[in-house]
């Protein structure tokens, strides 16, 4: 992963969940995460470790941190979805999850043709992805309703989108976005509902955070 030097796994254990940053791994029971579950079901505790209890503002900056490693997104990019999320109608911590998913990586992820949104990055970054038949290589990009997001011709060949999308099969899509298996074509029906965005933070801690 290019924003963090070491064992992304690592992030996993750290925060206790996954934050599915290295691809398949993260489906199979070879994840961390996975291990450390079944292993802590399978043995009885011998000590209690005590442990500090987080303060308030602990607790709202680890689910910043959360949010960010899991969507990629640096520190002052973070910052800059926050305010317009702050200018937008509704709830500013929904506004700000909708934002990060609409993301043109997020959404390559999404629709299969990417085990991780690292390796989507890359594929946006590398110019192999189309947003309405034009070719767009930011990765921050915001999809809108209506957008039909593919790859590249001779992209769709590449042995990572085609292991990437077999597995994709299995987990399924967002019931807000449709995929053309014809084309291999993803169309944005609508914008994402909260309970349909699967980044497991509590958005309000992260509001209460930065209106301080």
């Amino acid at each position: 992963m290019a924003r963090y030097r070491g064992s992304v796994c690592k992030l996993c254990r750290r925060e206790k969940i996954k934050l599915f940053l290295k691809g398949e791994r993260c489906f199979s029971p070879k994840c961390p995460v996975e291990k450390q579950a079944a292993v802590s079901k399978g043995r009885k505790q011998v000590r209690i470790r005590t442990r500090t209890r987080l303060s308030e503002y602990g607790m709202q900056l680890k689910e910043k941190q959360r949010a960010r490693l899991m969507t990629g997104v640096l520190e002052k990019q973070f910052r800059k979805y926050f305010r317009k999320a702050e200018r937008e109608k509704g709830l500013p911590g929904e506004n700000l999850l909708r934002l990060l998913e609409c993301r043109l990586d997020n959404i390559v992820f999404r629709l299969g043709f990417a085990s991780s949104r690292n390796q989507a990055r890359q594929l946006v970054r590398h110019r192999h992805t189309r947003v309405n038949g034009r070719c767009v290589d930011i990765p921050s990009y915001q999809v809108r309703v209506g957008d039909r997001i593919s790859l590249d011709e001779k992209s769709k060949q590449l042995e990572i989108v085609k292991v990437a999308q077999e597995k994709a099969k299995e987990r399924g899509l967002p019931a807000w976005i449709e995929f053309d298996q014809s084309t291999s074509t993803g169309r944005i029906l609508e914008l994402p509902k909260r309970e349909e965005i699967s980044i497991p933070v509590q958005e309000q801690l992260i509001v209460e955070l930065y209106s301080k």
